[in-house]
């Protein structure tokens, strides 16, 4: 079963929380990453993420792969936009189950700061000014 997956398509929330529903998980946590309107004190009309797919695929399931090994949860899961955002758009969602609150937020932050620095996926920012400029993964913990 995926637990990482690219989107080119916005996408529910609920049929991938309902996912992470079980007898054993007395909590959940989620993050949803939206697209803001500007960036570095600059106005933001819009951006574009793309992704080394197959690579996106295999790392965005090993970072799972290391929350469900290193925290005590039940599951989680984790979609990333790609493709053209509009401001205001869901970029990306991860969302932990787990049987404490603890440890499902520590899971949830895990996945996305790794997400977010080991995962080959590039954000080209349209600015409202005319001009562009791509942005790429930052180092865990950075944010």
């Amino acid at each position: 079963m995926r637990r990482f997956a690219l989107s080119d398509a916005a996408f529910a929330i609920a049929p991938l929380r309902e996912e992470l529903l079980s007898a054993h998980a007395g909590a959940y946590a989620s993050f949803e990453g939206w697209v803001r309107d500007h960036h570095g004190g600059r106005a933001v009309a819009g951006l574009r993420y793309e992704s080394y797919a197959t690579l996106a695929q295999a790392e965005g399931e090993k970072i799972v792969d290391e929350a469900l090994e290193r925290f005590a949860i039940v599951d989680a899961r984790c979609v990333h936009r790609v493709g053209d955002l509009a401001i205001g758009e869901l970029a990306v969602w991860v969302g932990v189950s787990a049987a404490h609150r603890d440890a499902a937020f520590a899971a949830c932050r895990f996945i996305i700061d790794e997400t977010k620095g080991r995962v080959p996926i590039w954000k080209h920012e349209r600015y409202a000014e005319g001009d562009a400029g791509w942005l790429h993964p930052e180092p865990p913990g950075s944010k």
